[in-house]
């Protein structure tokens, strides 16, 4: 299986017993080659309590003055994923490539005959390295900073937040209520050796990941003479039935406003930590950022004169194995977004909170069951509320 959905499989493991398990391998020369993925779909039912006003940021859409209920069929959090991974050993140098793409249930835009879902491109790396002195990757994969946060989010395998956005490729899961999203980007990337559990990792990243405040915002961009700068350390450890891991990560971009001429530095820092001991899990994350707006990086992080706008977040979470090997989560996350000292109260989002309870069910070795219930708040500088409560019911499915 490729290392990133491996990756997106071990921190799951707090939603599910089930184990990760390879792909499809085949043998071929001096290549071992890996074709793995998944499919999942999940039915979800939305209903809407609230204002019928926009919430500028906020992860609620507004309740309409006609409908106040949705239902849909969509991608949950994961996307449905193919991925093809080659890897061999020569001169004493591990080689490996990957290259990915993701199509999706949600389609994208409501299209009456459902052939609008254009699929995501999310994977398209080569990495060399070697145990004794580490490894080197170039090109696109998840992001450094906050990788973690998702990769142990228990909605990784489910629903979250975002269901009633049906137009959209996949849902948020706990992104924008609870941590900032990773996102996949062009990179080079520098991963030490794991010296007994702790192990880091350095990257430049393609400058343009800033996200503009609405898809019409072409005015904001990011320097191109100064590369992303991302990085995290981790620690991992286990003892008879105890396990878990630390991290923290950080990540700085310049950006401007190309039309205004503003500048700013977007700067942003996490922490979290992930223990099991026998059927219990625990997860911890929290956040701090300048500039770094929320939910997508740098989204609403500053005013048009580049006036920085603070944000932090985290979320908690416990999970449960059954004796029946259901897993039984209970989740609470929150981002909150400041104004700067000048700002007037607006319909900018405050805070966005959401409350997830889901139970996780093996079915078979590759196939598991999932229900949720998710209850998500946005509210707004000048006091607006908006409320969605969805409940799902769908499948995932790894091979």
């Amino acid at each position: 299986m490729n290392k990133n959905i491996k990756l997106a499989v071990a921190g799951a493991v707090l939603a599910l017993s089930a184990s990760a398990n390879a792909g499809i391998v085949i043998p071929a020369g001096e290549w071992t080659l890996d074709v793995n993925g998944n499919v999942n779909a999940f039915a979800n039912w939305t209903k809407f309590k609230g204002n019928s006003d926009v919430i500028t940021g906020g992860i609620v859409g507004q309740k309409k003055s006609y409908e106040d209920a949705t239902q849909g069929i969509n991608t949950g959090l994961l996307p449905a994923w193919l991925g093809f991974t080659g890897k061999t050993r020569q001169n004493d140098t591990d080689v490996e490539f990957t290259i990915s793409f993701q199509p999706n249930v949600s389609d994208q835009g409501g299209a009456v005959h459902g052939d609008s879902s254009t699929p995501l491109n999310r994977q398209a790396y080569v990495s060399f390295g070697d145990k004794s002195w580490g490894s080197v990757k170039l090109g696109k994969d998840i992001g450094v900073f906050a990788s973690d946060a998702i990769l142990n989010d228990m909605t990784l395998l489910g629903v979250g937040a975002g269901a009633a956005n049906s137009g959209a490729a996949t849902t948020l899961g706990g992104i924008g209520s609870g941590y900032i999203y990773a996102a996949w980007k062009g990179q080079i990337a520098y991963t030490t050796p794991n010296f007994n559990g702790f192990q880091a990792t350095v990257a430049i990243v393609n400058p343009n990941q800033i996200a503009g405040d609405a898809p019409s915002d072409v005015a904001r961009t990011a320097y191109q003479d100064r590369f992303g700068l991302e990085g995290k350390a981790s620690y991992s450890f286990a003892a008879d039935n105890f396990a878990g891991k630390v991290w923290v990560s950080g990540a700085s971009y310049d950006v401007t406003y190309s039309t205004a001429g503003a500048t700013y530095t977007a700067t942003a820092a996490d922490v979290g930590a992930n223990v099991n001991a026998g059927n219990l899990g625990l997860t911890a994350y929290y956040y701090t950022g300048e500039g770094v707006g929320t939910t997508l990086f740098g989204s609403n992080g500053a005013g048009s004169a580049g006036q920085k706008r603070d944000s932090d977040g985290g979320y908690v979470q416990a999970t449960y194995i059954l004796p029946t090997k259901t897993k039984l989560g209970l989740a609470y996350g929150v981002s909150r977004l400041d104004g700067y000292a000048t700002e007037t109260p607006t319909t900018l989002v405050k805070e966005n909170d959401r409350i997830t309870l889901g139970l996780y069910h093996p079915l078979t070795k590759h196939l598991n069951l999932v229900a949720e219930y998710n209850d998500v708040e946005a509210t707004s500088h000048s006091q607006l509320k908006n409320e969605a409560r969805t409940g799902s019911l769908g499948a995932i499915l790894f091979f």
